[in-house]
C-alpha cells in the first residue's frame, strides 16, 4: 500500500425526512442567501422543492431559484446560474436533484468567485474558492454528493471535462433513499452501470491496489447488482435503495483509492466523448463501452480480470466475467451496443474516438490510448 493523505470534509445527512432540515443544516455554515439549483420540473410536483425552500424561510435563508439543468449539464445553463448567483449576492448553491445538478451548482459555485470564464477550471486552472456547496440528492449514481469533482458539457465546442478543488467538497448532502424511489426505470439501470463503472476503474488500471480496496470495491459491485434487481421488481423497497445509495456514494469519495497508484478513467474518458457528442444518458454509454474496453485490456492485468469474474460472477476467466457483466447489463436493459445509442456510422464512431483523443491527451493517457486505439474499443461494441 502507498503512502497516502485522506480527507474527506462532506458531511452526509442520510434517511427518512432529512430533507426537511436542509435550512438547518445550512444555517449551521453561515449561509445567509442561497441559488437554488434544480433540474426538471419534477421536484416541483413531487413537493420536494417546496419543503427545501420551506425549510430554508424558517432558518432566515433567503433564496432565488433555477431550473432546468439537464442530464448531461451544460456549460450555457451554468453560465446562466453564474450571472443570477452574482446579482443575487449568494453565498451558497444549493442543488436539489440528481449528480448533473450537483456537477453544476460546483462549476456555479466556483464561477461566481472568479472574475473570468468559468471553463478555465475545465481546462487546467484550479478554482481557489467557491460559494458553499449544498445539496439534496435525488439520483444514486455519480457520486458527487461526496467528492470535489463535476463534469460540465462545453456544448459549442463538444467537450465534456470536469473541475475539481478542495473547496468544491459540499458542505452538507442530504441522502434520502424515499426520494431517489420516483426514478424511472431506465435511469436505475444506467446508475447501475455508472457505479460499476467508477468501481472497476481503479480497480482494472492501477499499477497498485491494496487488496482491501479490492474486496471493497468488489463489495461495492455486488451490492449493485443485488439492490438493482430487487428494486426493478419492487422500487418502494427502502433497505435496498438505501444500499444502492450508498454503494453509489462509496464508489467514488476516494475510500477505494486510499493507498493506490496508477489509476487511469478510460471508460469514463470515451464516454464522456460518447456524450458530448450524442448526447446520450452517461450511465447507458458507460454499460456499451464497459465490455468492449474490457476485451481489449484485459490481457495487461488478466490475474485481476480472472478475480472479477470469480468474485463477482463465480466464474473462472476473464472471458467469462466480461460476458456476465455484458449479459447482466441486457438483463437489466441497459444498452449494451453502440447501435442502441443510435452510433451506426463510421464517421460517427471517428468523431467520437477523436474527441475521446483528445481527453486522453487533457488526462495523460495519450500513449496509451491514440485515436487508432480508441476506434479499436469502439468496434467492439458495435
Amino acid at each position: 500500500m502507498e503512502n497516502f493523505t485522506f480527507y474527506n470534509p462532506v458531511r452526509i445527512e442520510f434517511g427518512k425526512s432529512k430533507e426537511a432540515h436542509i435550512g438547518e443544516y445550512m444555517r449551521e455554515f453561515g449561509a445567509k442567501k442561497a441559488l437554488v439549483l434544480y433540474g426538471s420540473e419534477r421536484v416541483k410536483k413531487s413537493g420536494l422543492l417546496g419543503v427545501a425552500t420551506d425549510s430554508l424561510k424558517a432558518n432566515g435563508i433567503e433564496f432565488t431559484e433555477l431550473g432546468g439543468v439537464k442530464s448531461n449539464p451544460v456549460l450555457s445553463k451554468v453560465n446562466e446560474a453564474i450571472k443570477i448567483a452574482r446579482e443575487f449576492g449568494a453565498d451558497s448553491v444549493l442543488a436539489v436533484g440528481g449528480g448533473s445538478v450537483l456537477d453544476s451548482a460546483k462549476a456555479v459555485a466556483a464561477g461566481a468567485k472568479y472574475d473570468g470564464d468559468v471553463w478555465d477550471f475545465f481546462v487546467g486552472k484550479n478554482p481557489a474558492e467557491s460559494l458553499m456547496v449544498f445539496d439534496i440528492i435525488m439520483l444514486a449514481a455519480t457520486g458527487s454528493e461526496m467528492n470535489q469533482n463535476g463534469v460540465v458539457t462545453n456544448e459549442t465546442a463538444k467537450l465534456k471535462l470536469h473541475l475539481g478543488a478542495p473547496c468544491l467538497f459540499p458542505k452538507v448532502s442530504v441522502l434520502n433513499p424515499q426520494l431517489q424511489a420516483t426514478v424511472s426505470r431506465d435511469y436505475l439501470v444506467y446508475s447501475a452501470s455508472d457505479v460499476i463503472a467508477h468501481s472497476i476503474e481503479g480497480y482494472f488500471t492501477a499499477t497498485n491496489y491494496p487488496l482491501i480496496a479490492r474486496m471493497q470495491v468488489e463489495a461495492n459491485i455486488k451490492t449493485i447488482v443485488r439492490t438493482t434487481e430487487i428494486l426493478l421488481a419492487n422500487p418502494d423497497d427502502y433497505d435496498a435503495r438505501a444500499e444502492f445509495a450508498w454503494a453509489a456514494t462509496m464508489a467514488l469519495n476516494g475510500i477505494t483509492m486510499v493507498g493506490t497508484s496508477g489509476i487511469e478513467y478510460p471508460n469514463h474518458m470515451i464516454e464522456h466523448a460518447m456524450s458530448a457528442v450524442t448526447d446520450c444518458a452517461h450511465g447507458a454509454g458507460l454499460s456499451v463501452v464497459m465490455p468492449a474496453w474490457m476485451k481489449w485490456y484485459k490481457d495487461r492485468n488478466l490475474g485481476v480480470f480472472e478475480r472479477f469474474a470469480r468474485e463477482i460472477f463465480g466464474l473462472k476467466t476473464a472471458d467469462e466475467g466480461i460476458e456476465a457483466l455484458k449479459v447482466w447489463f441486457d438483463k437489466i436493459g441497459t444498452p449494451t451496443r453502440l447501435s442502441q445509442l443510435k452510433i451506426d456510422s463510421e464517421a460517427l464512431i471517428n468523431e467520437i474516438a477523436g474527441v475521446a483523443y483528445e481527453n486522453a491527451k487533457a488526462w495523460a493517457m495519450q500513449e496509451l490510448y491514440p485515436k487508432k486505439n480508441i476506434v479499436q474499443i469502439l468496434e467492439l461494441a458495435k
